[in-house]
């Protein structure tokens, strides 16, 4: 330590430095022991775009392995009794909660207290029949509660304490008897816009026990009480628009009392349905609402005059839309709606009309829409042609078999016809030619065979056909070329065989065409009836009859003008035997997205089958008999994110690790025949975030050792119902389950090996640090007697006369006087041979072998010591294999010159260990300097001595 610098006492000692460090080597090995993060793999559950859905399980518990991180817990269908306080403590971010259709009768005191983000909760379907004190604490956030079909008798004054942002709240169908249970949530819920409390038993409703001030619902449904009274006794729902006091199961006539005709001037739809009501009450009833009423709904009036009803309700001036279903009208007559003027929507439906006046619509001047579904016409009623300015007509579900010319005369406004499910079998080609406006146009499930040209030049704005489900054989060339405008056309569930070249001619905006479940063979593809539909982009053959026999090109093939086609859906295909797909079926399809292959019995895929599909997502070849597949067929769509091969008969997923699909999110493999699942196949698809391989059973070994530690462990791959993996070997496990497997005898842990081999690198560590400090020169100084030993055994049994009588071992800086002074006279006066390095060493020979050659070949070896040759790793070397010489042949052959005086404090443990040994002829320069003579003859006589170890004739210096 420098002089004026004080000891940092913040620093560690020498020596605590070691034990430091080894402490964070072993706090390293410890953390080899962590347990891993929970994986994806669920129970009981999936997760699909964030919510874990577990519904239809069976659960009589909320499974504790939900991740933390879903926003939607849908749970319903379940067998869950009781709900814990400790369910859902982890799901703080979760919004949305599903327990619908349970048998829960009990909920524990803090179950909600956790779920601060929740906004929906649905407990409809359940056995609830108190709810009690801060039931829901904690749901600050919840707009949404649904408590329909329990049993609940009783509500806790501070149960809905809490949900201060509900906004909706369906308590319906409960055993709730007095309005006074309604105050009692209503008091807590500042923000409640819609109450749904209908098919309860509250047999009356005054405001006055509901609420002394005003409160903002604008949507009350008491539908389905026992209501006798109503009574509105001050302007408590000043925001009320929706309110419905229909559907009641009284037998007692309605008491309609309502203070004042402003309290519900807000309210703009109004449902009576079944009311018993009197024509009296009507009136009251219609100067209460005079103001505001747009919408009346009065269905199932079974014990009122209705013509009587409806001729006061249309005097309301605001009145616009009159439902009156289900009330068993069997004629309209001409005054039926006589002082409707201003109704601009009439509702008919699900009655038993089989007759309409030819002027019962005449006082509906202004009528837009009109709906007479599901009753008994036979034919359209003639009083249509009368509303000029009629846009929706809704005639489905009647007994109309024929359509003539003028059914639909005069209507150029209207934009939606509805004539589905009648039993029309031909069109004729004068029927719409007055719907310049028809958007919408449906005759699906009818009796259609033949459209005789209805659509070759009218319709010209129609963008939606439906002719699904008629008797369709054929479509004919140019069949549908008036309809420019035609976006979507279902022809599904027909008979159709032909396709005819030209058949969609015209259809230039057509982006979708459902044709499944016809007769379609692949001689109709063969004719080119898709090349005129260029904008075309979703197309589905599913359930017909193509079939190809092999995968030879096709010399046209059928989609190749399809280019934005971006839907191709051919599953199900009826065909006897097994089929192929022709490499080029695809062809032209460069905006594909999606395509469907399943069960068309294919028994292989060339390799150039996607050749023409770059920009594919998701492909379905499901059920069929492919067996394998190679990895060459997915090199053109390396954007494919979801694929699906069940029941394919694989016998391994070995074709994904040269597939390079590393978009692939989603893979459904299920039912197949491999039953061991390698690392490469996974690795090979690094975006994978769902996995299906339910119902394949597995080898219960070592093999799929590392597939059961990937599915329980992984974070990013959603390994669908692991938990359910059975295996089918070895024949002792058999129907086990997978992840049961104990693979801790499949390798060797990781962890205890890196704590081992950590906690000996540390030792090793510190062992050497110890050893180096107090060891290093005696570690040294036997490091060169064994390598003296180790060339030792190549000269022991040389035999001859010595090359040279001494051998110099001298430093660089020392070389002066080795040349002035010691050569010319040991050389040239005595005549002496001696050995130097930079004259007689082989050149391209190790060093260490030139020394040791050196030295067993001389004599005597002559150290010329200096502070500079005490400095030199060689010198040191030179004179350490000499030594080795004492112990190996019993020869003193070193003969030390001291060109300087050195301290023996100065010299190595090396010197001092030959000093241990034996003292023998030392000589010193300096201390010749006056009688130069004698030195050089002591010289002399050392080199002419023997090398016997007990000669100590010729000390001159003895240096101790």
């Amino acid at each position: 330590m420098g002089r004026g610098v004080k000891e940092d006492k913040t620093m560690p000692k020498r020596g605590s430095g070691c034990f430091e460090l080894s402490v964070i080597f072993l706090l390293l090995n410890v953390s080899g022991f962590v347990v891993p993060v929970t994986g994806f793999s669920l129970k009981y559950c999936r997760i699909s775009y964030n919510v874990a859905i577990c519904s239809g399980s069976k659960l009589e518990t909320v499974p504790q392995d939900i991740p933390s991180t879903v926003n939607g817990l849908d749970l319903s269908v379940n067998k869950i009794k009781k709900i814990q306080a400790s369910d859902f403590k982890t799901l703080s971010v979760l919004t949305q909660l599903d327990l619908k259709r349970n048998s829960i009768n009990q909920i524990a005191p803090g179950t909600f207290a956790n779920l601060i983000s929740l906004k929906k909760l649905n407990l409809n379907n359940n056995r609830l029949v108190q709810l009690r004190d801060d039931l829901f604490d904690g749901l600050s956030n919840l707009t949404e509660l649904r408590l329909y079909r329990n049993h609940i008798k009783a509500v806790a004054s501070t149960s809905f304490k809490s949900l201060t942002s509900l906004t909706f709240l369906d308590i319906s169908n409960n055993q709730l008897q007095q309005i006074t249970l309604v105050h009692t949530i209503l008091q807590h819920l500042p923000n409640l816009r819609e109450l749904v409390v209908k098919k309860n038993k509250l047999s009356t409703f005054h405001s006055w026990e509901l609420t002394n001030s005003s409160i903002k619902l604008a949507s009350l449904d008491l539908s389905q009480n026992p209501i006798a009274v109503f009574s509105i006794t001050a302007d408590v729902f000043p925001n009320l628009a929706w309110l419905n006091i229909g559907d009641s199961s009284t037998k007692l006539w309605m008491k309609w009392d309502v203070h004042n005709k402003t309290f519900l001037s807000r309210v703009s739809t109004l449902d009576i349905s079944g009311l018993r009501i009197t024509s009296e009450d009507m009136e009251t009833l219609r100067d209460t609402f005079n103001s505001s009423l747009t919408s009346l709904r009065m269905n199932a009036m079974k014990h009122t005059n209705l013509l009587a009803v409806i001729n006061i309700s249309c005097t309301i001036p605001t009145l616009s839309a009159l439902q009156l279903q289900l009330n068993r009208i069997f004629y309209v007559h001409s005054n039926f709606f006589q002082l409707c003027i201003n109704v601009k929507e009439v509702d008919l439906s699900n009655n038993l009309i089989k007759h309409i006046d030819d002027q019962a619509f005449r006082s509906l001047h202004g009528l837009r829409i009109l709906s007479l579904n599901h009753n008994k016409l036979t034919s359209v009623p003639g009083d249509v042609r009368n509303l000029p300015t009629l846009e929706e007509l809704d005639l489905s579900k009647n007994n109309i078999s024929t359509l003539k010319c003028n059914d639909f005369a005069k209507l150029t406004k209207l934009r939606e016809l509805s004539l589905n499910q009648n039993f029309i079998s031909a069109l004729q080609e004068c029927v719409f030619e007055d719907l310049i406006r028809l958007r919408v146009l449906k005759l699906q499930n009818n009796t259609l065979s033949k459209l005789n040209g209805a659509f070759k030049k009218h319709l010209p704005n129609l963008k939606q056909l439906r002719l699904n489900g008629n008797k369709l054989e054929a479509i004919k060339r140019g069949e549908f070329m008036g309809l420019l405008s035609l976006q979507n056309l279902s022809l599904h569930e027909n008979q159709i065989k032909e396709v005819e070249n030209g058949s969609f001619i015209g259809l230039t905006n057509l982006t979708d065409i459902q044709l499944q479940s016809n007769n379609i063979r692949k001689t109709a593809l063969d004719k080119g009836g898709f090349n005129h539909l260029l904008n075309l982009i979703r197309l589905d053959l599913r359930d017909n009859h193509i079939k190809y026999s092999d995968s030879s090109p096709l010399p046209d093939p059928p989609f190749s003008q399809l280019s934005r086609l971006e839907t191709l859906a051919i599953p199900g295909q009826h065909s006897r035997g097994k089929s192929n797909l022709p490499s080029n079926f695809l062809q032209g399809l460069t905006n594909l997205l999606d395509f469907s292959a399943r069960n068309i019995q294919l028994l292989s895929l060339a390799n150039e089958t996607f050749n023409y599909t770059p920009r594919l997502q998701t492909l379905d070849i499901s059920s069929n008999d492919l067996k394998e597949l190679s990895p060459e067929l997915f090199s053109p769509i390396q954007s494919l994110k979801s694929l699906y091969v069940s029941r394919t008969s694989l016998w391994s997923l070995d074709f994904l690790i040269g597939a390079n699909l590393t978009k692939l999110e989603f893979l459904q493999a299920r039912n197949n025949e491999y039953s061991i699942l390698t690392e490469k196949v996974f690795n090979s698809t690094p975006a994978l975030v769902y996995l299906d391989l339910q119902g394949n059973s597995f080898t219960c070994d070592c093999d799929n050792a590392w597939f059961k530690r990937w599915a329980l462990n992984n974070t990013q791959t959603q390994v669908f119902d692991a938990y359910n993996f059975v295996c089918n070997y070895p024949p002792d496990l058999k129907n086990t389950k997978l992840l049961d497997l104990d693979v801790r005898s499949c390798t060797v842990d990781t962890g205890f090996i890196c704590y081992i081999s950590t906690t000996f690198t540390i030792v090793l560590f510190m062992v050497v640090s110890f050893t180096y400090h107090f060891l290093r020169w005696q570690l040294a100084y036997a490091y060169y007697f064994f390598l003296a030993l180790l060339f030792q055994t190549k000269h022991k049994n040389k035999q001859g006369h010595d090359q040279y009588d001494a051998f110099i071992s001298y430093n660089t800086y020392d070389e002066p006087w080795v040349i002035r002074e010691l050569l010319p006279k040991l050389e040239g006066e005595q005549g002496w041979r001696l050995c130097l390095h930079h004259r007689d060493f082989e050149p391209g020979k190790p060093i260490i072998d030139n020394i040791t050659d050196a030295i067993y070949g001389s004599r005597k070896t002559i150290c010329v010591i200096s502070r500079r040759y005490l400095e030199s790793e060689w010198c040191s070397r030179e004179i350490q294999v000499a030594s080795f010489r004492l112990f190996d042949e019993k020869k003193d052959v070193l003969i030390l010159v001291f060109l300087e005086e050195i301290p023996t404090t100065q010299l190595s443990p090396y010197y001092r260990m030959r000093k241990l040994l034996k003292k023998k002829t030392y000589l010193s320069w300096p201390r010749a300097e006056e009688h130069p003579e004698l030195f050089w003859e002591k010289l002399r006589q050392a080199l002419n001595s023997k090398e016997d170890l007990g000669d100590n004739r010729f000390l001159l210096v003895d240096r101790p």
